[in-house]
């Protein structure tokens, strides 16, 4: 008898999700809600392993990713992935593929009563991978990067604000959701993996590269989830 696997998959905003949505056909997704948000059910039959996948469209931000992370636990899911558009910070540029490994929040700040910036009193604040997702996902995507992902309720387009992050944080990327969504799967021992396309350079002008880039919709990012999950079963 195969073994069955949950499988979450988290994603921010309409046109990161519209992909995933095109494919519905062809995955034989089912709609639903959860959590209130729109999403879809599919299964992906292996060999070994038949996977039920369950991806919501989360929304933007930390609240809403954690919101939507926590509902895919509570419902029994063993792995969840994330994919999306993010700024680049240091060692990577517009267009590529970013792997992170680590993932801290930025703007979680108790600096005022002694804490160091992103630091949370008595529990872990420095948030990982899991690390045989990402040596599947490096398999899949040879040239991806890998490195820290800066998460904040904020959508960076600040010179000051990346420098400050590639100095403070050695941070490779930023974006709104990993980080949340990273902590929500270390709660419920959830293996988590983000995979990241950069559309900018988080510098001052970056909204209108974000815009061109969002705007096209690409499938790229759900091709490479789904060849991850064609993997794991």
């Amino acid at each position: 008898m195969k073994s069955e696997v949950k499988i979450g998959i988290v994603i921010a905003d309409n046109d990161e999700y519209k992909p995933l949505e095109n494919m519905r056909d062809t995955l034989s997704a089912k709609k639903c809600l959860i959590a209130g948000r729109k999403a879809y059910t599919f299964q992906i039959t292996g060999e070994k392993v038949n996977a039920t996948v369950t991806a919501i469209e989360c929304g933007i931000g930390k609240v809403n990713a954690a919101v939507a992370a926590v509902a895919l636990a509570e419902r029994g899911v063993h792995i969840i992935l994330n994919c999306g558009l993010s700024g680049g910070i240091s060692g990577i540029g517009k267009n590529e593929i970013s792997l992170p490994n680590k993932f801290i929040e930025h703007d979680f700040d108790l600096t005022g009563l002694g804490y160091k910036l992103c630091q949370k009193p008595g529990q872990e604040y420095v948030y990982n991978c899991d690390d045989e997702l990402l040596k599947i996902a490096q398999a899949v995507i040879p040239n991806a990067k890998v490195g820290t992902a800066a998460t904040g309720d904020c959508f960076v387009q600040d010179d000051v604000l990346r420098d400050f992050l590639r100095d403070e944080f050695s941070a490779m990327s930023c974006d709104m959701e990993t980080a949340a969504i990273a902590y929500a799967c270390a709660v419920y021992n959830v293996k988590f993996l983000a995979i990241r396309k950069i559309s900018d350079d988080a510098g001052n002008d970056a909204g209108g590269s974000y815009r061109e880039v969002n705007n096209l919709a690409e499938d790229t990012l759900i091709k490479y989830i789904l060849q991850i999950i064609n993997k794991l079963v």
